[in-house]
């Protein structure tokens, strides 16, 4: 029961000291390079062709990830035998840990978005030019305020993604669940557009709305911290949730936005919190302590979670 909760805290702080693998070692890569690999074939193929052949290639990829999730788990499992002792216990809780380290990525996320602010501060073209590395969104117009706000948004959302979503999937189900939920969070991104991937990026598009349901909305319950048991808070923070396309998306980002009181949007798209204050030099800093608490309100959370996920009835 004890090596779940461990091995969360196991991953959180492996992250926090030497942060992502190389990439010959990194599932995530992996995952990246097989779904590189189908796209020529699923990009050229006519919508209901294209359609059925990227539902199968996601199937493919998903099943392969749960399934070397569930393996390593066992083999963790099988050679350790966490119930029988204590210093079992405390090695299994180590080595799933490591294992689930590399399936989420805090560290990394937290500093490609200080290395935005940090950019800005040298020149508004610098500022853009760090955060096209972040977001799909053309950033060659975007004045500094509007660089800032992307940055916020990006750290927003991705908490959910590449941390708290992968950490409750592991809670819930183990290292397959936690290995499932990283390809399909991947898949999205890579394949997840509207375009050319209208069709053969759809199947991968839904899962990762199904699988990114219940940890977003964790996630803005985190950064609400106690204003989420305002029932008017909670019915400005479902508004503000449902102003971009996603259906997951707005609620971390509307819940930092209305948190910092500020104003976050994508141009011509949506605006959130809409009477907030423009994101200025402090935003940024600001967003990553909120982030910071959320994070480790949401690690007690899940801990619990996970412990009592393995409980014996």
């Amino acid at each position: 029961m004890l090596e779940a909760p461990l091995a969360i805290l196991v991953a959180l702080a492996v992250d926090r000291l030497w942060g992502e693998p190389p990439a010959w070692a990194h599932p995530v890569v992996g995952m990246g390079r097989w779904l590189g690999a189908c796209a020529p074939a699923l990009l050229r193929a006519p919508p209901r062709r294209a359609f059925t052949l990227g539902a199968l290639a996601w199937a493919a990829g998903a099943l392969a990830s749960a399934a070397l999730g569930f393996a390593l788990q066992r083999a963790v499992g099988a050679a350790l035998r966490p119930e029988a002792s204590l210093p079992r216990t405390l090695a299994a809780g180590l080595v799933l840990g490591l294992l689930l380290k590399p399936l989420l990525a805090w560290r990394l996320l937290r500093e490609e978005v200080d290395a935005v602010e940090t950019a800005l501060r040298g020149s508004a073209e610098a500022g853009r030019a760090r955060l096209a590395r972040l977001v799909s969104r053309d950033t060659r117009v975007l004045a500094p305020r509007e660089v800032r706000e992307a940055a916020v948004e990006t750290l927003a959302e991705n908490l959910n993604d590449s941390v708290v979503a992968p950490l409750l999937w592991f809670a819930l189900a183990g290292l397959p669940g936690a290995a499932l939920y990283r390809f399909a969070n991947t898949a999205d991104a890579m394949w997840g557009y509207r375009g050319r991937w209208e069709w053969a990026g759809k199947a991968a598009a839904r899962a990762d709305d199904v699988l990114s349901w219940l940890p977003a909305r964790l996630c803005a319950l985190a950064l609400s911290g106690r204003a989420a048991m305002s029932a008017p808070w909670r019915r400005r923070l479902a508004r503000e949730a449902a102003r971009p396309a996603s259906p997951n998306g707005g609620w971390p980002m509307g819940a930092m936005a209305l948190r910092l009181g500020l104003r976050l949007g994508k141009p011509g798209v949506y605006v959130l919190n809409a009477d907030g204050a423009d994101a200025g030099p402090d935003a940024v800093a600001a967003a990553q302590r909120l982030a910071a608490r959320a994070l480790a309100a949401s690690t007690i959370v899940l801990a619990a979670v996970a412990a009592l996920a393995r409980m014996s009835p």
